[in-house]
C-alpha cells in the first residue's frame, strides 16, 4: 500500500491512498483522517485501507484524484519522535575527516545516532529555507522506516516485523554549524535543521522482496 499526506493548510494534512502507479489518491475519513491516526491503531484499521488501495488499483473509485507531487506533505508532517543513524561508518569516517575530527574506535560497533527535530519535517517538493547558505547546506538521500509500538530491548529480528512503513529521505545539514555546535557537547541542534522526505510512504511487500532478499509473500 501507499500513503501519502496532502496538504489542507493544517499541521497534520490530510491522508490519501495512492494508486500503485502515483497517479491516483483518495481520502479515507471514515478510516482515519491523518496519518498519525493512522499508525495510533495501525492493526485494526490496516485491513480497511488495504481494501481502499485494492478498489482504488482496480479502478473501482469513483471520486479518486489525481495524484500530484507538489501537493504533498511529507508522508507523516511531524512525528513523536525522528531518530537518525548512520549505517555505514565509512561515510561517518569521511564526514569526520572532512572537519579535521578524529574517528573512535566505537564506531565500528556502536551506530552512531541522534535524535533530530521532528515538530515539522518539508514537503517533498517544498523550498528548503534556511537563513544563510553561509551555513554550509548540504543534503543526504536516505531511508527512513516507521515502526509500529516497540518493546524495549528487541532484538534486530523482533524489531524487522514492527516495521510498517518506509519512506526517502533527504536529510538536511547545515555543515559549516555543525563542528562549533559539537563542540559543545550536547549534539545536533541549529546545525540539522528539518528533513524532506518521499511524497509517499509505502509498506514493505511494496517493494517486491523484503530487507533480507526474501520474497515476500
Amino acid at each position: 500500500m501507499k500513503l501519502a499526506s496532502l496538504k489542507n493548510n493544517t499541521r497534520d494534512g490530510q491522508l490519501v491512498v495512492v494508486s500503485r502507479d502515483l497517479t491516483r489518491a483518495v481520502s479515507i475519513p471514515d478510516i482515519a483522517h491523518t496519518m498519525q491516526q493512522l499508525l495510533d491503531d495501525w492493526s485494526s484499521l490496516l485491513p480497511a485501507a488495504q481494501a481502499i488501495y485494492e478498489q482504488l488499483n482496480a479502478g473501482e473509485i469513483s471520486d479518486a484524484i489525481a495524484f500530484e507531487q507538489q501537493n504533498c506533505e511529507s508522508p507523516l508532517p511531524r512525528a513523536y519522535q525522528w531518530a537518525d543513524g548512520s549505517a555505514y561508518v565509512n561515510h561517518v569516517e569521511l564526514v569526520r575527516k572532512a572537519r579535521k575530527a578524529e574517528m573512535p574506535e566505537t564506531f565500528w560497533t556502536d551506530p552512531l545516532m541522534y535524535q533530530g527535530g521532528s515538530d515539522a519535517f518539508i514537503g517533498p517538493r517544498d523550498d528548503i529555507i534556511i537563513e544563510s547558505t553561509d551555513f554550509g547546506i548540504d543534503m543526504e538521500s536516505e531511508v527512513a522506516v516507521i515502526v509500529d509500538d516497540t518493546p524495549m530491548a528487541a532484538t534486530p529480528k523482533e524489531t524487522e516485523s514492527r516495521i510498517i512503513l518506509l519512506m526517502l529521505v533527504n536529510d538536511v545539514s547545515l555543515r559549516n554549524l555543525i563542528p562549533a555546535e559539537l563542540a559543545k557537547g550536547f549534539g545536533f541542534f541549529q546545525s540539522k535543521p528539518s528533513s524532506a522526505f518521499s511524497p509517499v510512504a509505502v509498506t514493505p511487500d511494496e517493494l517486491g522482496s523484503d530487507w533480507n532478499g526474501k520474497k515476500t509473500s
